[in-house]
Order: structure tokens, then C-alpha cells, then sequence
């Protein structure tokens, strides 16, 4: 088993987080059972299945409804996350949580998070209430990500809109997950928001949804005029500089749509710890590593060499200790 692995689909929940969602009274996880957490029990996890650094995020989403708590959340959220890289740099990158729909408070927690805290990108969850990234009324948000050059992460709502109205009983984790992050995508790309701003580099969750499956399909939208004029060097074009990750996808079918799909660079390891039990990520390894799809310089790349291109930090710490090995 590798060592060295960088895992961008790796959460954080800081204790009074998670209180202050189970007073909402909903599911909030999407399903599964709310996990257990500590740094201790990451740190396990990591070593057990050859992590060597995480680049984490708290997940969900900080906005029920309710502005002002969405901006008090995402601040304790972030604040709480930043401690945890500042002790275990090496170990440990992070994701600053914005109060979405609230722009203005979104800028404000951008700026924070990035210049005093010094995290490494933002997530962005797929969709707030019932606005999906490619509003209209987040383009000043996108304006200033795409300034940053920004490393953005795109992750699910666990409640998705619109969840309840098929009237089925299955848990919003199997399906509408994928759904709703097949839908942000879609936005993105015929708002000309991936147009405009060329310069922000998207994680997508879960091996993007359904985007590498339905790619040629989504991207039939320009055929029409006005949407054609959203994406002048065709859809796929841009669906294929997203990146994708391997959280809850690491089995043959989805690597072969990848590989067809995307450049290898595009490709990185997630697990999605802790919602998913070790069991689980143990699969997840497993599929990666004896996988017949890949060979070893794209495994390699999925592993680690394509997160450090990301994040080059990483890259900066080996070089410290191969430098303070050798003196």
C-alpha cells in the first residue's frame, strides 16, 4: 500500500457544529447515521489506509434558513478548522466554509479564511436553498475566486432541493447527492460562469455525479444559440478541466469513464471520511490500488502527484524534510 497518499474529499466536524445542527431537528447528513469525529480517530484512519495529508472541509453546509447563523457557523467553522492545519501543516490542508446565499458575508469569510487564516481554497456546496452555483447573484463571489485563482471545491447539499418532491423513501446520500451535483455543474457551465472565469480550479465531489457518464449529453445544450454562446469552445471542453475525485467511486466502470473522459491530471483520491466506515474506505483503497483500468503512473497520479500540482505546499514539505534527512 502507498504511504503517501493526498486525500482532497476529507471532512472535519468540529463539536459545536455538529450541536448546533442536530438542534435543526432534520437529516442533516443525507443519510447516514451523524459519524463520530475526532483528530485522533483521523489520524488513525489516515495511517491505517495510507493517507498522508488531508485536505479538509467541514461538511454540510452552514446555511438552514438563516443568514446570521450561516455567518456565525462558518466562521467558528473555519477558525476551528484553521487550528487544526496550524498544528499538523503537514498533515493537514483546509477549505474555508462561505455563508451562501449571503455574498457580501461570503466575500468577508473569503478574504478571512484565505489571507489570516491561510487555507488552501473554499468549498462550495452545490446548492443554498434554492439558488445552485451559476447564479446570477453570485457572480461577484466568482469574480473574486476567479481573482484568487482559487482552488474550489464543490461538494453536495445534503438536503437537496426539491428532494422530497418524488415522493420516494430513499436516503438523499444514494441518488439526489449525484443529482444535485450534476445539476451545480450543469449551471455553472451554461451560466458562462466557467467561461468567464477560466482561472478557478473545481473539485468535484464523487467522481463529479453523473457528469463523466452524461458529458456528451449535458453538453448538447449549445446547440441552441443562447447557450452555445455561454460555452464558445463547446461544453466539453470545459467539463474536462474540472477535476474529478474518487470519494465513494473507486470501482472499474466509473474509472473507465474517467479515463475516457478526462485528462489523467484531472483525477484525486477522496474517501469522505467519516461518513464512510472504515469498511468502506478500505473498498475504496482497493479498488484504486488493484484496479486493471489504471496502470501505476496513473494510480500515482490520482494518489498524490496530481493534488501536489494543486497544492503545492505539500510538495514544499518534502522538499524540507529530503533536505533536513541529507544535512
Amino acid at each position: 500500500m502507498t504511504r503517501n497518499r493526498i486525500d482532497v474529499h476529507h471532512h472535519v466536524l468540529p463539536p459545536r457544529f455538529v450541536s448546533e445542527l442536530n438542534k435543526l431537528g432534520v437529516e442533516w447528513t443525507g443519510g447516514p447515521e451523524v459519524p463520530q469525529w475526532s483528530l485522533d480517530l483521523a489520524h488513525e484512519t489516515m495511517e491505517r489506509h495510507g493517507i498522508a495529508s488531508a485536505v479538509a472541509s467541514v461538511s454540510p453546509g452552514v446555511y438552514w434558513g438563516n443568514d446570521a447563523a450561516a455567518v456565525q457557523l462558518a466562521r467558528h467553522s473555519n477558525e476551528f478548522l484553521a487550528r487544526v492545519v496550524h498544528d499538523d501543516p503537514k498533515r493537514f490542508g483546509g477549505f474555508a466554509t462561505l455563508p451562501l446565499p449571503n455574498v457580501d458575508a461570503s466575500l468577508r469569510e473569503l478574504e478571512y479564511g484565505f489571507d489570516q487564516l491561510n487555507l488552501d481554497g473554499a468549498v462550495l456546496f452545490s446548492s443554498q436553498g434554492n439558488r445552485y452555483l451559476g447564479d446570477p447573484s453570485y457572480e461577484v463571489l466568482f469574480q473574486e475566486l476567479e481573482r484568487r485563482s482559487a482552488v474550489v471545491f464543490i461538494h453536495p447539499t445534503t438536503v437537496p432541493p426539491g428532494g422530497d418532491a418524488t415522493g420516494l423513501h430513499i436516503p438523499y446520500s444514494l441518488a439526489e447527492f449525484v443529482f444535485d451535483t450534476t445539476r451545480a455543474v450543469t449551471n455553472l457551465l451554461y451560466s458562462g460562469t466557467l467561461e468567464r472565469y477560466p482561472s478557478i480550479r473545481y473539485i468535484v465531489s464523487h467522481a463529479g455525479g453523473t457528469v463523466p457518464y452524461l458529458g456528451w449529453r449535458l453538453a448538447l445544450g449549445e446547440v441552441r444559440p443562447d447557450l452555445r454562446a455561454q460555452v464558445p469552445q463547446g461544453g466539453q471542453h470545459y467539463l474536462r478541466k474540472l477535476y474529478y475525485d474518487t470519494a465513494l467511486s473507486a470501482t472499474e466502470p466509473v474509472f473507465a469513464a474517467l479515463r475516457q473522459f478526462v485528462p489523467s491530471s484531472q483525477l484525486l483520491f477522496g474517501s469522505d471520511f467519516p461518513y464512510v466506515p472504515n469498511r468502506l474506505l478500505k473498498a475504496e483503497v482497493e479498488g484504486l490500488e488493484k484496479s486493471a483500468v489504471l496502470d501505476d503512473e496513473l494510480r500515482a497520479a490520482i494518489d498524490r502527484d496530481n493534488a501536489v500540482a494543486l497544492f503545492p505546499r505539500f510538495a514544499q514539505k518534502e522538499i524540507l524534510a529530503e533536505q533536513a534527512t541529507s544535512a
